[in-house]
């Protein structure tokens, strides 16, 4: 088979193809006399596999788990697998301590209203106002400045803000993330567009968790053809 060949099933350009090659997600191929390369069956199961994975575990960890099949080495190739379902599993778990942590927040009636001073809310989160400080610089918690003292004054968005921070923190996001993750909460507006967003977000793990589950088989037949051709079988 040609690039094109392999390509055209999956809406692929033939220097795409090439390209999965030269980064050893597929196989080396074959040339023929003329110098064009020669893909067989064993390469058209990879890019299927690829593909596959690369919807479920992103694209850097399904070229990771591709090369270590093509060496042949599945130590690497199930940890790399492992690892990201453990990553979603923990993700899962932070959503659901996130939708609590919020769903009490947003249950009071009277959800800590006026402002709460630094140390308060360091000592209602078990932290040191010096890590809320480092929140605000890096654009997680957007706290009010008493007029008369200039003290920071945390008003009940901000302490919303803050209790969902921690559980981010918890579940091994980044600042960077926290802060995108609170970005879209400050925008989510009332508690059916908050509501809203924590579906999305439970639905994008839920596609994901699917997304691994459908990989596994096009993986599997991959290994399978891998493993008769180093028997001497043929795929």
């Amino acid at each position: 088979m040609r690039p094109i060949d392999l390509a055209r099933e999956h809406g692929l350009s033939a220097q795409a193809v090439r390209n999965y090659e030269d980064e050893g997600i597929l196989p080396s191929a074959e040339r023929s006399a003329s110098g064009y390369r020669r893909y067989t069956a064993v390469h058209a199961q990879a890019l299927r596999a690829f593909l596959a994975l690369r919807a479920g575990f992103g694209h850097g960890t399904a070229a990771e788990v591709m090369r270590a099949a093509g060496r042949d080495d599945e130590a690497v190739l199930f940890r790399l697998i492992d690892q990201a379902h453990a990553d979603l599993l923990q993700e899962r778990r932070t959503l659901d301590e996130v939708t609590e942590a919020l769903g009490a927040l947003t249950a009071d009636p009277e959800p800590h209203t006026g402002g709460v001073t630094i140390g308060a809310l360091a000592h209602r989160l078990r932290m040191h106002p010096a890590s809320l400080r480092k929140w605000e610089r890096a654009g997680i918690l957007r706290p009010e400045r008493d007029p008369a003292t200039g003290y920071r004054l945390y008003p009940p968005d901000a302490v919303r803000d803050a209790h969902a921070a921690v559980q981010l923190r918890r579940g091994g996001y980044g600042l960077a993330g926290i802060a995108d993750f609170v970005a879209r909460l400050r925008s989510a507006g009332g508690t059916d567009a908050l509501d809203d967003l924590l579906r999305q977000w439970r639905a994008a793990i839920s596609r994901r968790s699917r997304a691994m589950l459908a990989a596994g088989r096009p993986l599997d037949d991959y290994l399978s053809l891998l493993a008769r051709g180093r028997s001497g079988t043929g795929p």
